[in-house]
């Protein structure tokens, strides 16, 4: 029997049109199969709050992506990081306890340092994975490994993480075999997968997959490569980190659509900290230079991990979490750093309008956006005035995923899943606490905030009083009516004074700040 050429065209164009259909309908099968939302927090590193478009109608740097974002879900703007500066926030983030309990003191582990956080502690990945979730992280670490010999014997097992010493670390270099499996990083800490480049300013200059170094460092890094001293791998490309881990992202996203599992990924951009190195096509985008251009970046990934949810059918099954570690040093990009504050003579300010860079105890240092968006379920357009701290994170999926139960495990941590829903607007949070990149605490209770230090506790330098008189050693803000803290009523409020200080004291010594905390 011969067929003509229009009739196989016909059959062929059925074929395809059927498979297309099946494959459709079969997504749709494993999507209505996931009982559970997948979960993906996007962190910024060194973003302020005054960076997107959303938090400031002033800012000089597009950010449409974001925007959308906070649009299609729901926005607070009195959210904070566990610290002003890095590894404690992530820290914080993945374990809802405060970092400063555990041996990182204050400031953030260096090159060569050992895993902070205890094999044994429940994170949100290994909560997630109990129930069925596919996890995985990319892009920074930041939270150690173990490092070892060419006999297998790690080499910064005994190694404090106080103090920061680097002269303790660099010789570490010379006794590591790059070619043998890393101990303590994030797959022992509840993730499937891990890709990524651990520390974009710090050795080894090279891509990690699992337990893995992907690239074995070939050479010392030259001083004309930005960074830390140490090994790197020669075809290192500081300019290729966010391309690489966005496209790392977006694969895994794909991959997972045909999973009858939900999943879970912490994508931790190296971007808008130091090296500041926007890739070409992002280069000149903005009118205020390589930190605008790298701040535009960041939204575009944003827009590009939508766009794979929604090509792969994902998106109205998707809890996105957007946020950033701490606030902006405010470098403008001047070989690819740039003094504290630079970028401001630009006329743009990434704190605004608040006070403060990131390392800071005022706000500027650990005030950050943060943005939750799940298509269908969360409302639109909504904006929340509620205390919040990303340690936060952690009891709230354990609420939105049916794993309630574990909130009493974390020391530091409260549910919002109730906020977040629209099943109250009743606060939370009574009090949050407040943590410099020196180790200064503030408390916050409403509008107020007590701090315990006479000065920023990070890298703000604060005027000298007048009349050659010392600065008192506590400062108490108005933050309703004095957001840039400049007007210090601790002598006005003795009682508010001792009495939230009292409290800031019990949450120390107790070891928890959780009211349902269980020992």
């Amino acid at each position: 029997m011969r067929i003509n050429k229009t009739h196989y065209i016909s059959i062929l164009v059925i074929a395809v049109f059927a498979l297309a259909a099946f494959s459709f309908a079969k997504k749709n099968e494993l999507k209505s199969k996931k009982s559970k939302p997948n979960v993906i927090i996007i962190l910024a590193d060194d973003l302020g709050y005054g960076d997107p478009e959303v938090y400031n109608p002033d800012s000089k740097i597009p950010t449409p992506n974001i925007n959308a974002l906070a649009k299609s879900g729901i926005r607070f703007t009195d959210a904070h990081s566990p610290s002003a500066v890095c590894t404690p926030t992530r820290y914080g983030l993945l374990t809802g306890q405060y970092s400063w309990r555990t041996a990182l003191e204050n400031g953030v582990l260096l090159y060569w340092d050992k895993p902070l956080i205890d094999q044994n502690r429940q994170t949100i990945a290994t909560m997630l994975k109990e129930s069925g979730y596919n996890t995985a992280a990319i892009g920074k670490w930041h939270l150690g490994w173990l490092w070892s010999d060419e006999r297998g014997k790690d080499v910064n097992d005994t190694l404090s993480v106080m103090p920061h010493d680097a002269k303790l670390r660099q010789p570490l270099a010379d006794k590591i075999d790059f070619t043998k499996a890393l101990g303590g990083g994030p797959t022992t800490v509840g993730f499937d997968y891990y890709f990524g480049d651990d520390v974009p300013n710090y050795a080894p200059y090279a891509f990690f997959e699992n337990d893995k170094l992907l690239q074995i460092p070939d050479m010392i890094k030259p001083d004309s490569v930005y960074g830390n001293p140490g090994p790197m791998y020669s075809g290192w490309d500081l300019r290729a980190v966010m391309p690489t881990i966005t496209e790392k992202a977006e694969k895994y996203i794909e991959e997972q659509a045909d999973s009858k599992n939900p999943f879970f990924m912490y994508f931790a951009l190296t971007a808008p900290h130091t090296p500041i190195a926007p890739a070409g096509e992002f280069q000149g985008t903005t009118k205020i230079g390589p930190y605008g251009d790298y701040v535009h970046q960041v939204d575009y990934t944003v827009g590009q991990i939508v766009k794979a949810l929604e090509k792969s059918g994902q998106l109205e099954n998707t809890l996105i979490i957007f946020t950033s570690d701490n606030g902006s040093p405010q470098r403008d990009g001047t070989g690819m750093s740039g003094a504290v504050g630079s970028v401001k003579a630009s006329g743009h300010d990434p704190s605004k309008p608040y006070r403060g860079t990131k390392a800071d105890i005022f706000e500027g240092g650990h005030r950050v956006p943060f943005i939750v968006s799940w298509p269908g379920t969360i409302k639109n357009n909504q904006v929340n005035s509620q205390l919040f701290g990303l340690n936060d994170v952690i009891s709230t999926l354990a609420g939105i995923t049916g794993n309630s139960k574990k909130n009493s495990q974390f020391e530091d941590s409260m549910d919002f899943s109730s906020v977040l829903l629209g099943k109250t607007d009743k606060p939370v949070r009574e009090d949050i606490i407040n943590h410099s990149a020196h180790g200064s605490f503030a408390i916050r209770k409403g509008e107020w905030k007590l701090i315990m230090t006479e000065g920023s506790g990070g890298w703000t330098k604060v005027a000298p009083a007048a009349n050659g008189k010392k600065l008192p050693p506590i400062q108490l803000y108005n933050l309703e009516k004095d957001p840039q803290e400049l007007n210090n009523l601790q002598a006005e409020y003795p009682e508010l004074v001792k009495e939230m200080s009292a409290k800031l004291e019990i949450y120390k010594t107790q070891g928890y700040s959780n009211p349902d905390f269980s020992k």
